[in-house]
């Protein structure tokens, strides 16, 4: 006897309920597979990004925003600061690195980044073609910024003004491919870096154009004029040991200048996510229990219109635990159909998502190998349809052979 043969024929005489009990089953695992997807992927993106960086020292504003804007690059810097007060103040002895970082124009939505070498070895980032930035205008690309920007050696482009693709391009001056990235799965996959200089070069440049313009014929008095301080971004630090944090209340209570905290920022912003992934993680399970009760509902149905039809296959030969394990295996089809179809789901949902957080911020999320928690995940969908499926079909060891043959 092919128990699983008759528990696919019996399933698929009941379309209609087996259908809904399957539907329900993935709905829940799609949900909860995702939402262990994108926090692993995310999580993995933010820790990873966050490593060796302690402190951002920028302009006041929101904290939240300084580090997302220095660290993750997805939201707009807070202002800028003078460069010699930020570097006055990382002298202290219990600061280690401090990088600085000066932004404020893009290439088709890539920032431009006007930092140092420290930066890429921070990362982690090797060079794969070509070699470092070394003067003015000289730019290191991601490997992402190659593939999609159509970027190689040798290119020259012009950066615009601003974070966005629609700002204004210094079309007069122009940055040079001298090297790309290998891929490091970091921030700087999606970055054109280049010595701070250029920076401020390419704005200097930009600001006396402005001016011949718009002072055409006016005498210029030149002499004595003061250069105006240097300007930067912000810095990444790292502190020489976990005092160091002591000198972010310090320069938050007596400077003009902000003092953010990565580590603490970033737990703030995963606890006010968290709340609504709880939220959506309690309703998939609530949807897979719901499943459950739908497949122990159709098998409860489905035992008693086919009472006359086991009573005679016991009749004729068959035993009490094959037709038992035979219902559990209706269960165990509609819980793995559920998973399978709830995976696959979860991994379309991701790639959509990928593609939408890509073409905005350019970060891949797109991993779509199996975690150890969606095994787990399967025992559960598993261990639900079993039961679903058992609690019915415990009917089997109850029925009197002789009476349901007489009634039907």
């Amino acid at each position: 006897m092919n128990l699983f043969r008759i528990s696919w024929s019996n399933l698929k005489d009941k379309p209609l309920s087996s259908f809904l009990s399957g539907l329900l089953m993935t709905f829940g695992i799609t949900i909860i597979s995702l939402l262990l997807l994108l926090n692993k992927q995310l999580d993995d993106q933010f820790r990873k990004n966050i490593k060796g960086i302690d402190m951002v020292l920028g302009a006041k504003g929101s904290p939240l925003q300084l580090i997302l804007s220095s660290i993750y690059q997805i939201d707009s810097p807070t202002g800028n600061i003078p460069l010699e007060e930020a570097e006055k103040l990382t002298r202290n002895p219990m600061i280690k690195t401090a990088i600085p970082l000066s932004m404020g124009d893009n290439y088709r939505s890539f920032r431009i980044i006007g930092t140092n070498k420290k930066y890429i070895d921070h990362f982690g980032a090797t060079i794969g073609q070509g070699r470092l930035f070394q003067q003015d205008l000289e730019t290191v690309i991601g490997p992402r910024v190659a593939e999609v920007a159509g970027l190689k050696l040798g290119d020259t482009f012009a950066g615009s003004h601003g974070l966005d693709a629609e700002g204004e391009e210094h079309a007069d001056t122009k940055y040079k491919v001298v090297g790309i990235l290998n891929p490091s799965n970091t921030v700087a996959d999606q970055l054109i870096l280049t010595p701070i200089s250029s920076v401020w070069a390419i704005h200097e440049h930009h600001e006396e154009h402005g001016e011949e313009h718009h002072e055409e014929g006016e005498a210029h008095e030149e002499e004595g004029h003061e250069e105006a301080p240097r300007e930067i971004t912000s810095m990444l630090i790292q502190f020489r040991n976990p005092l160091g944090m002591m000198i972010a209340r310090g320069i938050n209570t007596n400077t003009k200048l902000q003092a953010a905290l990565p580590n603490i920022e970033i737990n703030r912003l995963f606890s006010l996510l968290g709340v609504g992934v709880e939220t959506l993680r309690g309703l998939a399970i609530v949807i897979m229990l719901i499943s459950g009760v739908s497949v122990f509902v159709s098998l409860y149905n489905s035992l008693k219109e086919r009472r006359y039809e086991m009573a005679l296959m016991l009749s004729m030969g068959a035993t009490r635990v094959q037709l038992f394990g035979m219902l559990l295996l209706e269960g165990l089809v509609l819980a793995l159909i559920g998973f399978g179809l709830g995976i696959l789901l979860s991994r379309v949902g991701l790639w959509l998502f990928s593609n939408s957080v890509s073409s905005e911020y350019h970060y891949n999320l797109a991993a779509f190998s199996i975690l150890p928690e969606e095994w787990a995940l399967l025992g559960v969908a598993i261990g639900i349809g079993l039961l679903a499926a058992a609690l019915p079909a415990l009917g089997v060891y109850r029925m009197n052979i002789s009476r349901t043959l007489a009634e039907d």
